[in-house]
């Protein structure tokens, strides 16, 4: 954090505390992925195919994708901190709708309302961009996404045991409290960091040929899109592999999910250390070079004949870590590009990333067919790493051609 920034945590007049960036962009995470353990036994309870409730989790990216397009913009022309203040709101409302829905349909219909969450993932990295400039930008993104990974790291592992102890329905009445205390912290420390530009949201919509127009953007946008992309395959192949294929509980499939959430936590402080004295783009190689050698490993033995949710989940590892140093570079690079429209940038790359990922998952869900190993699931996430490094190592020969390293 810039020196210069005078922050009072718990006072609304000056920029947020990073806790309170922290602790939004967990809540966003937290949505994504705590009741993913509880999957089978909500296709289950709703008496519907696990296909139907996998869609809970591609639907909720689809729409997270398509809001992000427009949280953007108007957070650059309302301000950050009503947007996601009524972002909140909505959600606590949708929260509600989930735990009190009689069929499978409805549960979706708020789940995917649900997604307006993803306000509190944009801009609280808008915000740090409002706050701070481009490498300090990686470093504190860095931070901010090391401490909002320990929340998925236990919220999978808490998921499990509360749908074993309680039903499903306790994952989302957990989620309902932290909304509103986020809410509450959203209110009470996050001053509007935001320069506020007095133009119309089709103003604003029409900026968007001037980071689509831009070969770097579309470098980053790309990179951090396939390699969140083996991760949110992941999210949608993993618990049928874990209990259809390894005949795990969902206690222990949600212990399972935090060693991702482990390597991404130390990715993430590796970025934030490191991020400012090595620069983005070296960060970002490092970091697709470690998920794509992980799942090219996972790929070679599960094809040798070695199939152990050990080996499975094990090697999850490296693709939190490479994952956790990629995506807060990558980030800070797209938002780069021009700051003056840092929450556009934020939401149409989110929304480009998210988009992609909605499909992979999507995507997995239906690899995941019964009989099916889980070959199908690693080999989409080995291609989509690679696609990673293939797209930075793009930005990287550009920037080199134009005399630029960063």
């Amino acid at each position: 954090m810039s020196e210069k920034l005078f922050v009072r945590f718990l006072d609304r007049t000056t920029p947020p505390h990073i806790v309170t960036l922290v602790l939004l962009a967990g809540l966003s995470a937290l949505t994504m992925n705590i009741f993913l353990p509880s999957l089978p036994g909500m296709a289950a309870w709703f008496d519907a195919p696990y296909a139907l409730m996998q869609l809970s989790v591609a639907l909720y990216l689809g729409l997270s994708a398509a809001l992000q397009i427009v949280i953007g913009p108007i957070s650059d022309r309302y301000g950050r901190r009503k947007v996601l203040i009524w972002s909140l709101v909505l959600f606590l409302i949708a929260t509600v709708g989930t735990i009190v829905a009689p069929t499978a349909e409805i549960f979706l219909a708020f789940r995917m309302a649900q997604a307006v969450v993803a306000a509190a993932m944009v801009l609280s990295r808008a915000v740090v961009r409002d706050m701070v400039a481009d490498a300090e930008a990686a470093s504190m993104i860095g931070y901010v996404t090391m401490g909002m990974s320990i929340v998925p790291m236990i919220g999978p592992v808490i998921g499990g045991f509360l749908d074993e102890w309680f039903g499903w329905q306790a994952n989302f009445a957990l989620l309902l409290v932290a909304g509103g205390a986020a809410l509450w912290l959203t209110w009470s420390d996050l001053g509007e960091t935001a320069t506020i530009r007095k133009v119309g949201l089709m103003d604003q919509v029409r900026t968007y040929p001037l980071l689509l127009s831009s070969q770097r953007f579309w470098g980053y946008v790309l990179c951090a899109a396939f390699a969140s992309g083996s991760f949110f395959a992941y999210l949608g192949g993993a618990p049928y592999v874990g209990t259809e294929i390894f005949d795990l509980s969902s206690s222990e499939i949600g212990a399972l999910f935090a060693l991702t959430a482990v390597g991404y936590a130390f990715g993430n402080f590796l970025a934030g250390r490191f991020s400012v004295r090595v620069g983005m783009n070296r960060m970002v190689l490092f970091g697709t070079l470690v998920v794509t050698l992980g799942m090219g490993l996972l790929a070679v033995l599960t094809m040798g004949g070695l199939h152990h949710p050990v080996v499975f989940f094990g090697l999850t590892l490296t693709m939190g870590m490479g994952n956790g140093m990629t995506l807060p570079n990558a980030n800070a690079g797209m938002l780069s590009i021009r700051p003056e429209l840092a929450g556009t940038a934020s939401g149409l790359g989110g929304a480009i990333q998210i988009g992609g990922g909605a499909g992979l998952a999507a995507l997995a869900g239906i690899l995941m067919k019964p009989g099916a190993t889980e070959l199908p699931l690693v080999l989409l996430m080995f291609g989509s790493a690679l696609a990673s490094l293939l797209a930075i190592l793009a930005v990287i020969r550009r920037a080199r051609r134009l005399g630029v390293m960063s």
